[in-house]
């Protein structure tokens, strides 16, 4: 069964670390974030220093009706210093809390995915690939948003609100004492925010990468989809999902409507008729100017303002909080490939496999293979047969590494596969599939597969070994033509003779065959059934044969069932047997 993405309900303790972890991330990068604080603390600065300017404007100039000429121009000149620094570092401190933003997401991007190529097959067997990419793309572009608007506006609110604080203490100790008392209120208004709208978050972004799955496999099985006319109801499942994420997103835009600017402006508002109701009983004692009135507002108007901007803000960086733990749940995962012993000086020189008492689960529950054990000898051909589920692919997996077991020995050489370090067991282990995955690219770099040794005449000698030349050279660029998407171009013959040339162009001592023949048909099987036996010439070769046709010469056939090995000898023994193997043979060639 998939694994569908859990919810991410994370608790302030769980925010807290995510945000740490986070913030980790952009230590190699210090510079520009001391940098980026300096910008901010000099916008900040010069925020402050304009309504200063504009009091001592009002009351020492304006007021009285005095204006020294020389006076008046360094106040002016003063003025526009202050205006120009403050335009210039807040253009600064925007590019460099950006320019940090995009370096932070490059590497837990450049991380995420090479995660993703250590999982194993247990997890992509659990996890549906959009789930993966929505973790790459939408979550980690929430990520970006966090660092560009939300960590410089926080940084300066707390500049903003501390220096504005400062500023009206010294115009009106007892007054900014009175303001105080508003800022608990609005910490309150947080804190209720933060509770509700980290769980709404976590729904949509769950549901974000539900329709992400659920899109992803529509456009992979979209033949599937319109043969069995399928088009409706993989709609209304998609409406189903999209309706709930709209739901939820639905709730927080309610909830962003209710607690953030709104209620702040509220309180702003009820803050500055409080300042004026004060300033206007002090002026009819003389003991106020309008200078100082116009300073205050001020003021006050740039410690509710940051706190306005973080609130609009909150709704982001739970967003980015959310999308983070659900990046670093990813990175975190345990559902490794296999280990190898990286440190071993063992290799595979003859390529002599030997399964021992070999049992294995995928679910821990029930076995797909019990006890198997046999020896394939250098330069031998081993078939696996045996019906669907019989555990033939299984032994495939374990012997490729793509999956761990715990009972029995798999030896290659005399030597636990598990000491065999992978660049030396992947060199030396050829793999051809069923349904060959054909890479964006050109004939030459699928075949190729970005090993920067191999020369353009090698790819061509593998080319023509398994006859894949005949068709390359029709098409018109030859192995440079452009391969589209999973080369669905080519016929499924085409594409499974290229992924012959990739496997036949490292020239690997142990070849594995799944089924290779499987999508090819009769004409094209009997061209390249000399290239398969020269393919398998000198090599130790398991093969799972669907088609019984293409492995009677096999030194050793493995008959399977039900994860056992029922019986084993070569063509003519196990047709003279008369088991199971000579009833599949005979059902295949219409001799019932």
């Amino acid at each position: 069964m998939m694994e569908t993405d859990r919810t991410f309900n994370l608790t302030f303790n769980d925010q807290k670390t995510v945000l740490i972890r986070l913030m980790k991330y952009a230590l190699p990068f210090k510079g520009v974030l001391a940098l980026g604080f300096m910008m901010l603390i000099i916008s900040t600065l010069t925020g402050v220093a304009t309504p200063y300017i504009v009091m001592i404007f009002i009351d020492e100039y304006l007021t009285p009706g005095v204006f020294p000429e020389n006076e008046i121009i360094w106040l002016i000149i003063i003025f526009f210093i202050v205006q120009i620094a403050g335009a210039i570092s807040t253009y600064f401190q925007i590019y460099l809390f950006q320019y940090l933003a995009f370096k932070v997401i490059q590497q837990l991007r450049i991380d995420a995915f090479e995660k993703i190529g250590k999982l194993g097959m247990r997890y992509f067997d659990k996890v549906s690939g959009g789930s993966v990419v929505s973790r790459l793309t939408n979550d980690t572009e929430a990520i970006v948003e966090m660092f560009i608007g939300v960590l410089a506006t926080f940084l300066m609110a707390i500049f903003m609100v501390i220096s504005s604080f400062v500023m009206m203490f010294i115009l009106d100790f007892k007054l900014a004492l009175m303001a105080l008392v508003f800022v608990p209120v609005i910490i309150i208004i947080m804190a209720v925010y933060r509770r509700y709208s980290a769980n709404f978050f976590s729904h949509a972004r769950q549901l974000l990468s539900d329709l992400n799955a659920k899109l992803a496999e529509s456009i992979e099985g979209m033949k599937i989809v319109q043969v069995f006319n399928q088009e409706k109801r993989l709609t209304a499942e998609f409406e189903e999902i999209n309706d709930m994420h709209y739901h939820y997103n639905l709730r927080n835009v309610k909830l962003d409507g209710l607690l953030l600017r709104p209620a702040i402006s509220m309180i702003s508002v009820l803050a500055i008729a409080l300042i004026l109701s004060y300033f206007g009983v002090l002026s009819f004692s003389g003991g106020v100017t309008a200078g100082v009135i116009f300073a205050f507002i001020q003021y006050m108007e740039r410690f509710f303002e940051p706190l306005n901007q973080v609130s609009q803000n909150l709704n982001v960086f739970q967003q980015a909080l959310v999308a983070a733990s659900r990046v670093f749940t990813l990175i975190d995962d345990d559902r490794l490939q296999p280990e190898q012993d990286e440190n071993s000086s063992f290799g595979i020189d003859n390529g002599r496999i030997e399964f021992k008492n070999v049992t294995f689960s995928y679910d821990g529950e029930v076995n797909v293979l019990d006890d198997i054990s046999f020896t394939a000898a250098p330069g031998e051909t081993v078939a696996l047969v045996g019906h669907t589920g019989s555990g033939k692919s299984s032994i495939i997996n374990l012997f490729m590494r793509f999956y761990e077991f715990d009972q029995g020995e798999i030896l290659i050489d005399g030597q636990s596969i598990k000491k065999i370090p992978k660049n030396n067991m992947k060199r030396n282990i050829g793999l051809v599939l069923q349904d060959p995955f054909i890479f964006y690219g050109t004939v030459a770099s699928n075949i190729k597969l970005y090993h920067p040794e191999m020369t353009f005449e090698q790819i061509k000698a593998a080319a023509r070994l398994v006859h894949a030349d005949k068709f390359i050279d029709r098409l018109p660029e030859g192995y440079h033509h452009r391969v589209i998407e999973k080369g669905s171009a080519f016929s499924s013959g085409e594409r499974q003779l290229i992924a012959f040339a990739r496997t036949m162009a490292v020239d690997p001592k142990i070849l594995i065959l799944d089924e290779a023949t499987a999508n090819i048909d009769s004409e094209t099987e009997e061209q390249i059934q000399e290239s398969l036996d020269r393919m398998r010439s000198g090599r130790t070769t398991l093969a799972i044969a669907h088609r019984l046709s293409t492995i009677q010469n096999a030194d050793q056939i493995l008959v399977l069932n039900h994860g056992n090995i029922v019986e084993r000898g070569t063509h003519d023994e196990l047709i003279k047997a008369e088991g199971i193997y000579r009833q599949m043979y005979q059902l295949q060639n219409g001799q019932f």
